[in-house]
Parts: C-alpha cells; structure tokens; sequence
C-alpha cells in the first residue's frame, strides 16, 4: 500500500528489489524493478501544518521534562501527541469532536502524508440500502454469510461494469487521445459497521491511479470518465445485489414508502421492518438533526 498508493511504486516494490541478483547491478537496475510508470512527484521541502504542531508539543514536552532537543520520546507518548494533535484538527475541520479512533486515524492519515502534485488513487464504495445490512445483522450466520457473499459478488460485478465501460487512460500532446487499459489495480476493505456502530456492510475499493495500456505503458488513469460513470457504477451494484439475494435467499424487493419523486426510487427488502432499518441509521439522523441546525434562522 505504502508504495503503490504512497509512490506510485510497484506494490511489491521492496520485494523485487531484494530478489535482483548479480554483480554488475546499478541504481538504474533497482529503479527499474520498482518502477510502476512515473513515480509521483513529491513536493519537497513542504511539511503539513499537522507535522509542524506535532513537533511544537513534543517540543514543549522536551523542554518540560528538560531533556534536549533531539531527545526521543517514547513511541507511546508520540502516539499520544498525534492524537491529542488529531483531535484539534478534527474539530476545528468538522465543527465537532471526533466520534471514534476511526476518525482520529483518518485526520492523522490525512494530515500527514505528504503533499503531492499526482492524485495517487479513488475510493470507490459500493454500500447496500438499509434493509439488507439490518437482515444481514440479526439473520442467522449461514443467512448471513449468504447476504455478506451476494455483496461481494454485486462488488465484484460493479467493477468488472467500470473496468469495461469507465476505465482508460489518455496519450499524446495534453491528452488528446483516450486509449483502453487492461484492468484496475485496487484494494478491497470491507467494513460492518458505521462510524456510530450501527449495522452497516459496506466495502470501500481504493483504486490505485495507475493503469497499463495494451502496449504495456503504465499512465493515470482518465478521471473524468471515472467520476462520470460513479452513478451507474452504483446503479450496476444495486441492481446486482438484488439479483444474487433474490437468486439465493428468494427475498423480494420493493419501492420505500414515502420516496421523495423527484429523486431515484430507493428499493427495500419487503419484510424487513422500516422502524428498525431507522433505528439502525444513526448517522443519518445526526446529519438531518445537525443540517436543521444549519438550515435555522440567525441569532439575532
């Protein structure tokens, strides 16, 4: 992940190195090896203002305890900056407290890495309508394996949709010529829970920027196609689910009462009870609550 998605490297970059043999191997042979295209421009000589205040605590930590400068703190009380560090940033960007170390990690991993001129890759993610995280929840563990199986496979066939109608890369002077590619180069995380902890199976694929074209070339891939194509991307998974969960577990699917009609019908499990589904969407009722906030008059 560190240097496909970090470097731009091949992900098994430090692996090919080691395995290069012989005696007249030069600096140009080890590039080679780890070479995935063009690596990605780092801005040098940059350093994010969550490293700089990271450094200023443990800084004054150093001073308080009056040890030197360069003096090591332990890899405890480091952990213990970033994260008292994390937790400021994450309120002064979101108005709130972070919620869970899922969230301080995520403002920790943003606001280090370093600032590059390439964007290193997509997070596409594919998350199914309520009904069928709450069915997946309380079913039984072969019912449930079934459900978290027909997502997979609805994943599987949401990509394998973006890798033929969506995916290609652009060649000649500023891009003029659009080129088909052979495939994506991504990473799959599941997830089964939301950040309040509600039910929630969903799967996030971070797709690497980089893609071979047919005469062997590693480029970017054309992102303009790539956003455009994310509703039907999402339609293709949809749809999908509902086939393998019909085809396997024999549930029907139906429109939810109460759709707004100027928007995409939303299709529910039928029998799967709404007050539950609602019970089981935490962050979506803090979103409305927190939006009505918004949305209210001025204080005089």
């Amino acid at each position: 992940m560190r240097a496909l998605f970090g470097c731009g490297l091949h992900p098994l970059a430090e692996v090919r190195q080691e395995q290069l043999e012989g005696p007249d191997l030069s600096p140009g042979d080890y590039q080679d090896a780890a070479r995935l295209g063009a690596p990605f421009r780092i801005v040098e000589g940059v350093v994010s203002p969550f490293r700089l205040e990271v450094a200023k605590h443990i800084g004054a930590i150093q001073t308080a305890a009056g040890l030197p400068a360069d003096a090591p703190l332990p890899a405890a009380a480091r952990a213990r900056v970033r994260t008292e560090v994390a937790r400021e940033f994450f309120a002064a960007e979101h108005g709130r407290e972070a919620v869970d170390a899922r969230e301080l990690a995520g403002q920790i991993a943003k606001d280090s890495r370093p600032r590059t001129q390439t964007v290193a890759g997509y997070d596409l993610t594919f998350s199914p309508v309520k009904s069928v995280s709450t069915l997946w929840a309380v079913a039984e563990p072969s019912v449930a394996a079934v459900i978290e199986q027909a997502h997979q496979a609805a994943v599987k066939d949401a990509l394998a949709f973006i890798e033929k109608h969506a995916l290609f890369t652009r060649t000649g002077p500023q891009g003029i010529r659009q080129v088909n590619v052979r495939g994506l180069v991504a990473a799959a995380f599941t997830h089964r829970d939301s950040r309040a902890g509600d039910p929630d199976l969903h799967t996030h694929v971070a797709v690497a920027n980089k893609v071979q074209t047919l005469d062997g070339r590693w480029l970017s891939i054309d992102g303009r196609v790539l956003f455009k194509a994310n509703v039907a991307a999402s339609e293709t998974y949809n749809t999908a689910l509902e086939r393998h969960l019909r085809d396997t577990l024999g549930v029907r699917f139906a429109e939810r009462p109460g759709t707004d009609p100027a928007k995409r019908p939303i299709r529910e499990i039928v029998g799967v009870d709404p007050r539950l589904n609602q019970r089981w969407s935490t962050r979506r009722a803090h979103i409305e609550t927190r939006r009505g906030e918004l949305a209210g008059p001025v204080p005089a």
